[in-house]
């Protein structure tokens, strides 16, 4: 709208409740107090007071480092692992005489992988740093929110450019319309003469209504820029907080103070709206703004397999110090035993009479103590240095795949997946349990108007989704000719053939293109649609490019209704302050007239009235009350006259319900003149009161007027299930997840969205936890609360007893019941000790369904599921109310949804429909829930298969601490020799294609049952390393020892075994890794041969070094090993000993005990093999 004509709406005259006003209460006696601290100099900023505050500037930054803090606080970050203490132990006391090899070799390797680590972590903040704080949808980088401009009113009386990052506290700032405010401002004025403005808070909240604004009295008169040149004022209120929803403080302007709240505060992000310019003053900037205030790190979580790898870690740790002990032990024995009882020398050729502490018989024990020291640093190659470094880079690449999966990328909102963290990729894959949302994460959250009933006769002929499936459980036939509540089939009402309407999705020719005029009502048709036109806060803009109007309401409901009315014939098209204009059909001409309503008071809608109303005026001179609220609420009001038609219109609201719709009961009354003279002068006169009973009093007075109303009927409107949400839940309950929904609707309205999304089905008993029974209504009438929560407490836990001897009765069905409870039910059993009770009988149920949740008991009940089973959990909504149940769980989804950001910002991963999350589940879970597992045990394997090579050879060389191998052998192994080919498996593994995973939703069970990562397969897979390094060791030394290794008859020395026993386990450790694959491209042949081809270009290239750089690798490979076929033949058939029990228990486990993947695959090869003639289904493929 344009300015001059807002300039003559004076709203607060028509808000009637404290939106718009503030007053002095008992909590501005705290200001100046502890908490109340905080003193701005308004206009001022450079004042000598103001700058010894020292409040800080309004940069903000959301990375997790600085320049300055960067390496010491990513070192400190690394140094949390146990292993890196430990290899950092080790290198320093690879210095000293105890050290079985070089410093460089041990610190080499060290700095390499911590160094990757914090250039990974510099990446990632680097990333977070191009991600602005809220406002995920534009994408905007922290540097550019910093840079953004406003205007700042400036010493030369005058509203210059500034950027954001230069504002100061105390500024005075003009903000015009769709901008966003750049700091917490105290509202001063606006474009509408009582101050007024609207803001939209849904990077704040996820609230898509617009909000009121209302500047104090005393300032909204400052409308020019003129106005502010000897402004001064000073403003005392509460501290920085992260409260969204509060805010105190007092005004001294004039010698006089005023009481401010949250009504004159405009938040930092949100957005002005419907409003040409304001004027506002810096209260709160950059780190102190609530938005700030409220960006606190999410619970740090870490995934099941993680904190499993850290007692594995602990597990090799005690072998490590077991073999170091047997190691010492052996050697104190050997030691002590080189001089026997008469003076002899055992071993005379190491001269003991002339030894140091290390070797010295005489102090065996101190020598074989400093020997464990040794052994500690020699077998530390049990501890796969490397593995932390290796998981979190495949773990970054994993999102990156996560990231580009264009099959959850949604076109119509411009939304891909997103992975916030790439901690928990892997838990994905072992999620039991899910909690969601309805509201915006089921359902679309976008109302449509479907239908009404007029006068007790029902209107819209379209069956919603939630209508089929109730028809479809009660076994009532459908007629395929009836419209589905679809916006895409509109045809004969008015619009052209195909257009959809947002907010309208009505179809009835007994009342569209006019027709309603020939209804038996018309007159209460005309009057219905004109309540629905009138009664509301919305206001028409005009979109000039498609030449229609638009409103800008305060919920989707409101512009639903007025939306409906325009698409009915009732188009309101003109708001001023006081006059609402409309087009509409008059039943009696058929003619088309603008007609204009005189707007005298608007009693707005609150959650504790549930109804709103507008008094207005017609051109008849009639004084009109026009309400619409909630049944209960309504019906309490109507008049003893305005009975005809309330049964019919009830069953038609309890019918509406019952199809999952939101319904609201539209009535009026005729005011005479003295009715209203009275009662107005009662209402002004609160409306002026002073106080905190100001709202108490304005209730009354309001309370009076409506009453006695007249029926008109009532609306239903549709919040629509998102595309895909039954096949959704259907794939993912197959899969052995469980599903609860946690809303805050009705019962009746809840359990028909579970039919109509499959989460409850026909066969499926209900279990029903509610304390809406007679006994304890009646408790409550008598206001007796001791007595009503004994007897409450006392009915949930009977109710939870005969529904867990229903249960007993399930055991052996394949199909158990489900459980539903409301809110009040559920506040007891999280309060009064029946949490166990309640958990044994939900977690046995098919699916849960929890009505009139809370936000706080949506994250209680995630709590107790998760440390109540030890299961994983996932939660997900699109919400602010959402974000407690999204941070409790082990993985929170947000959906990037009409509620705004806020739960996509607090998630650990953002998908754009619901839909989306049977793939990022069962394909992306799936898959990186197995790559992580094998990665990990892999790690484990190989590097037991080298370290007790190094155990075995001690042992033969008399414990002596000398190692088998090079310096620079074992520093490259874990580095470059075997590194690659497990990232590459961790990156691009697949056991099945995404396909099939889909189609057999049962793979998933793996990882519910985590038979990938269990105890017995992670020391399997131990067992299998010891395997190969005993192979290796003794097939390698028994073959060597006894025969020349060379054409000229020298045999194998230390240098030449050391390379032969290396290269059997780079060989077998690669070749391990191809069986293991299942899904081979080009990079892992890449990877895997390479790496292998890349130990003999090192030995080459090392080898050519002088001796007093390559010690023992001197030219070994050019003169021994490369010519001798011996060497090549010996390691071929070492390999094939390795890798033969794994491939024997393959084969068995693979025939006879298959895990659902190998029966798969097994179909998969049949299939391409053309050998299938006989193609099992799906639902027998895993039945084995």
């Amino acid at each position: 709208m344009a300015s001059p004509r807002r300039k003559g709406i004076r709203f607060s005259r028509l808000y009637s409740f404290s939106c718009v006003k503030s007053a002095f209460g008992d909590e501005h006696s705290q200001i100046g107090l502890k908490g109340y601290s905080r003193v701005v100099y308004f206009n001022d900023p450079d004042s000598p007071e103001q700058t010894l505050l020292r409040y800080p500037s309004n940069y903000v930054s959301t990375t997790k480092y600085t320049a300055l803090n960067f390496i010491p606080k990513s070192l400190f970050e690394q140094f949390r692992r146990v292993a890196n203490i430990y290899f950092l132990v080790v290198a320093c006391v690879s210095y000293s005489p105890l050290a079985p090899y070089s410093a460089y070799s041990v610190l080499l390797p060290l700095l390499l992988v911590i160094g990757a680590t914090i250039v990974k972590e510099a990446i990632e903040d680097w990333r977070r740093m191009k991600q602005i704080h809220l406002d995920l949808t534009n994408n905007f980088q922290d540097i550019e929110a910093n840079n953004r401009k406003v205007k700042v009113y400036d010493r030369d009386h005058g509203f210059q450019i500034a950027r954001w990052k230069r504002l100061r506290v105390g500024d005075l700032v003009k903000v015009h319309k769709d901008e966003q405010f750049p700091a917490d401002l105290l509202l001063l004025s606006s474009t509408y003469e009582d101050g007024i403005c609207y803001v939209e808070t849904t990077n704040l909240d996820g609230e898509t209504n617009l909000k009121v604004k209302h500047a104090l009295d005393v300032t909204c008169t400052l409308h020019e820029d003129d106005s502010f040149k000897h402004f001064k004022a000073v403003i005392k209120c509460e501290d920085p907080n992260e409260d969204l929803y509060s805010f105190l403080g007092t005004l001294f302007y004039n010698g006089e103070q005023y009481p401010v709240s949250l009504q004159q505060l405009l938040l930092r992000d949100s957005k002005l709206r419907n409003t040409e310019h304001v004027y506002g003053v810096v209260v709160f900037t950059g780190h102190d703004t609530k938005v700030m205030k409220n960006t606190v790190e999410p619970p740090s979580k870490r995934s099941k397999i993680e904190r499993k790898m850290d007692k594995i870690v602990y597990v090799l740790f005690s072998l490590l110090v077991f073999v170091s002990l047997i190691g010492s032990f052996f050697f104190g024995i050997t030691t002590e035993n080189d001089i026997d009882d008469d003076g002899e020398m055992t071993r005379w050729y190491l001269r003991p009479d002339q030894t140091t502490v290390f070797f010295d018989p005489n102090r065996a024990a101190v020598a074989a103590f400093l020997h464990f020291l040794t052994g500690l640093i020699l077998y530390g190659y049990l501890i796969p240095i490397s593995l932390y470094v290796s998981i979190e880079i495949v773990k970054v690449l994993q999102v990156i795949f996560i990231n580009q999966d264009m099959d959850m990328y949604h076109e119509e909102t411009d939304r891909p997946a997103t992975a916030k963290t790439s901690n928990l990729n892997e838990e994905l894959g072992l999620v039991d349990t899910i909690f969601t949302d309805k509201t915006g994460t089921l359902t679309c959250n976008s109302m449509e108007f479907v239908k009404c009933s007029i006068a007790g006769v029902a209107y819209g002929r379209g069956l919603t989704e939630v209508e089929r499936a109730l028809a479809k459980r009660r076994g009532d036939a459908l007629d395929d000719s009836e419209v589905t509540s679809s916006a895409s089939t509109q045809s004969d009402d008015g619009m052209a053939p195909g257009k959809s309407v947002k907010g309208f999705n009505f179809h009835d020719d007994r009342v569209m293109n006019g027709q309603w005029v020939n209804e038996p009502h018309a007159d209460m048709i005309q009057k219905f649609f004109r309540v629905l036109a009138l009664c509301h806060t919305a206001i028409p803009e005009v979109d000039e490019d498609a030449n229609e109007i638009l409103y800008e309401a305060e919920s989707p409901d409101e512009a639903a209704f007025v939306i409906a009315a325009r698409e009915l014939g009732f188009e309101m098209y003109e708001r001023s302050q006081s006059h609402i204009s409309l087009r509409e059909l008059d039943h009696e001409s058929h003619q088309k007239i603008h007609r204009p309503y005189e707007l005298l008071h608007v009693l707005e809608f609150s959650s504790s009235r549930r109804r709103m109303s507008v008094i207005v005026r017609n051109v008849e001179n009639q004084l009109l009350l026009l309400s619409k609220g909630s049944d209960s609420v309504m019906l309490e009001r109507l008049s003893q006259k305005s009975q005809d038609f309330v049964n019919a219109t009830m069953d038609h609201v309890k019918r509406y319900a019952e199809a999952g719709l939101r319904t609201l009961v539209l009535a009026y009354r005729e005011l005479s003149k003295e009715e209203f003279s009275s009662w107005e002068k009662e209402f002004l006169d609160a409306k002026a009161t002073v106080g905190a009973d100001r709202d108490a009093l304005i209730e009354a007075a309001a309370d009076k007027i409506e009453r006695d109303l007249i029926l008109l009927g009532a609306t239903a409107v549709e919040d629509k299930l998102q595309i895909g949400v039954p096949e959704c839940i259907e794939k993912l309950e197959n899969a052995g997840i469980k599903i609860w929904v946690i809303t805050g609707d009705k019962m009746e309205t809840a359990i028909n969205i579970g039919y109509a999304c499959s989460l409850l089905r026909e066969d499926m008993e209900q279990i029903v936890i509610t304390l809406d029974y007679p006994e304890i209504i009646e408790l409550e009438k008598k206001g007796d609360k001791e007595a009503v929560a004994k007897a409450s407490r006392e009915s949930v836990a009977n109710q939870i007893r005969q529904g867990t001897l229903l249960l007993s009765s399930y055991e052996g069905r394949s199909i158990y019941p489900a459980l539903i409870i409301d809110g009040k039910s559920l506040s007891f059993v999280l309060s009064q000790n029946l949490e166990g009770s309640f958990l044994h009988l939900a977690v046995n149920c098919a699916s849960v369904i929890c009505c009139r949740s809370t936000p706080k008991q949506k994250a209680l009940v995630t709590r107790l599921v998760k440390k109540g089973t030890g299961r994983t959990t996932l939660a997900i909504g699109d919400g602010a109310n959402d974000v407690g149940m999204l941070q409790e769980a082990d993985i929170g989804v947000g959906i990037s949804g009409v509620e705004g950001m806020q739960a996509a910002m607090s998630s650990d991963f953002a998908i754009a429909q619901f839909r989306f999350l049977e793939r990022l589940l069962l394909v992306h879970g799936h898959w990186c829930y197995r790559r992580i597992s094998m990665m990990v045990c892999y790690f484990f394997y190989k590097n037991i298969a080298f370290g007790f090579t190094l155990f075995w050879f001690e042992a033969y060389a008399s414990f002596s601490g000398q190692p088998a191998y090079n310096d620079w052998y074992m520093s490259c192994y874990n580095v470059f020799f075997t590194s690659l080919p497990v990232i590459a498996l961790g990156v691009f593994d697949q056991d099945v294609s995404p396909q099939l995973c889909l189609k057999n939703p049962e793979l998933y069970k793996e990882g519910i049952r985590n038979i990938l990562f269990s105890w017995p397969r992670i020391l399997g897979w131990i067992l299998n390393g010891i395997i190969c390094s005993v192979v290796v060791f003794f097939f390698t030394t028994s073959s060597a020892a006894q025969q020349a290794f060379r054409r000229d008859g020298h045999v194998v020395d230390y240098e030449v075994l050391g390379v032969y026993m290396y290269s059997c386990v780079v060989w077998t450790v690669n070749c391990q890794m191809a069986l293991s694959i299942n899904y081979f491209t080009w990079m892992q042949h890449f990877v895997i041969w390479g790496s292998i081809a890349f130990w003999y270009a090192f030995l080459l290239i090392y080898g050519a070094f002088p001796p007093l750089f390559s010690t023992t690798a001197y030219q070994v490979f050019v003169e021994a090993c490369g010519p001798s076929p011996f060497f090549w033949l010996g390691t071929m058939l070492v390999v094939v000993l390795c890798l033969l029990p794994y491939l024997l228990y393959r084969t068995v486990q693979t025939e006879f005990f298959p895990m659902p993947h190998d029966i798969i695959q097994k179909w998969q090869r049949e299939t391409s093999d053309g050998r299938s003639g006989k193609v099992r289904e799906k639902d027998t493929l895993l039945c084995k």
